[in-house]
């Protein structure tokens, strides 16, 4: 069973004026999923709010002070001038995070095994720091629930935005346990230029984790290519859950990025995971919206997206 977790306290995360994140973007896909063929079976469920607390797992409360101050000034900027703040964005941001946990509970405790969460995967957030649009890192934050509360070891992590989930990525770079995964434009050419082969990982993590930068102007043909080596590495780690972080900004024709994927690569990708999932985790799998900022785009990967997983 999948199960969609959507609407307005979640819709409303993004940006004032012209910014690329603007708060249409939810709309924008559930307009396109409400006319495929999984809408009339899929079980949907609001979001709620993250704790204080459930904030903590990841990110440092010095940090959430910081951004509860922002959020009541609603002035400037929470990193160096791509992610502003505004009034009420530490209660929006908490939303985003609480929709993932909402996910990552439907999950656990069954019968549902899958998830899609449209505006979350806000994955350039540092446990200490705003970056990229990125105020909370809702994956990270859904990681350490995973091991906190549900006792899981082993948690995979895939990303397929077309910037490098640099957020995640360093925050658990030294952790052996935690599996990563990432496809992304090479950082010599795209934010936040991080993401190199050579990146795999530190201390006792040296090796366990999987960076491959792809060209501008990859098509589909290259990413599943690209994509065999992270089945391959997903199989040897044998993870008791996935987490996929599903940017379209991946697809050709995003306004800030320079692949050339169709929605069919985030197609192709959840069900390869979702096969995955089935040997693995008991078919546990977790999916993000991420980033996007052609609404066309975004609309028909995610939805896409949902349907492999239904």
């Amino acid at each position: 069973m999948t199960i969609l977790i959507s609407g307005p306290a979640i819709a409303a995360y993004g940006f004032p004026g012209n910014h690329p994140f603007g708060v249409d973007r939810h709309d924008a896909f559930l307009r396109a999923l409400e006319r495929s063929a999984c809408w009339p079976g899929l079980t949907r469920a609001a979001p709620r709010a993250a704790t204080r607390a459930e904030l903590e797992y990841f990110h440092t409360a010095e940090y959430l002070e910081r951004v509860a101050e922002a959020s009541r000034g609603g002035q400037g900027f929470l990193d160096d001038g791509d992610t502003p703040a505004f009034p009420g964005v530490y209660e929006v941001a908490a939303n985003v995070v609480g929709a993932v946990l909402e996910a990552l509970e439907q999950i656990m405790a069954g019968p549902v095994r899958r998830a899609f969460v449209p505006i979350a995967g806000l994955h350039h957030a540092g446990r200490d720091h705003a970056a990229g649009f990125c105020v909370f890192n809702d994956c990270g934050v859904a990681i350490e629930a995973a091991r906190r509360r549900h006792g899981l070891s082993r948690i995979a992590y895939v990303d397929i935005d077309a910037h490098h989930g640099d957020g995640v990525f360093y925050a658990f770079e030294e952790d052996p346990d935690i599996a990563f995964a990432d496809l992304h434009e090479d950082g010599r050419f795209l934010y936040p230029g991080t993401g190199d082969r050579s990146e795999t990982g530190r201390g006792r993590a040296a090796g366990t984790k999987l960076n491959i930068p792809m060209p501008p102007g990859a098509t589909d043909v290259q990413f599943r290519k690209a994509f065999e080596e992270v089945e391959r590495y997903l199989d040897a780690r044998r993870p008791e859950l996935i987490v996929l972080q599903c940017g379209a900004d991946s697809l050709g024709g995003d306004p800030i990025t320079h692949l050339a994927y169709t929605e069919e690569a985030h197609a192709h990708a959840t069900v390869r995971l979702r096969g995955l999932a089935e040997r693995h985790c008991g078919g546990r799998l977790l999916a993000t919206g991420g980033g996007g900022y052609n609404r066309r785009n975004l609309a028909r990967a995610w939805t896409r997206v949902v349907e492999a997983l239904s």
